[in-house]
């Protein structure tokens, strides 16, 4: 299992979601991306996007209005 960054700080939703299924593509099946964004809304479009593709989501805030998206890939 392998765990790569994806930094997308200062951009706008839906765009840390499209990078992110981008990356994604490249992994192998239980690698984890982290994706750090500053958009408050990409941790609900995130766990809406993981449900409905079979992905493991879970969002957290570490610091003031920085969020850590963790996505882990069937």
């Amino acid at each position: 299992m392998a765990v790569r960054e994806l930094n997308c700080l200062y951009e706008p939703c839906p765009i840390p979601l499209i990078k992110a299924v981008k990356e994604l593509k490249t992994m192998k099946s239980k690698d984890i991306l982290v994706l750090h964004s500053d958009q408050s809304c990409i941790g609900v479009i995130s766990e809406e996007w993981g449900e409905q593709n079979n992905y493991l989501v879970k969002a957290a805030e570490v610091g003031n209005g920085e969020w850590e998206i963790y996505i882990q890939k069937p």
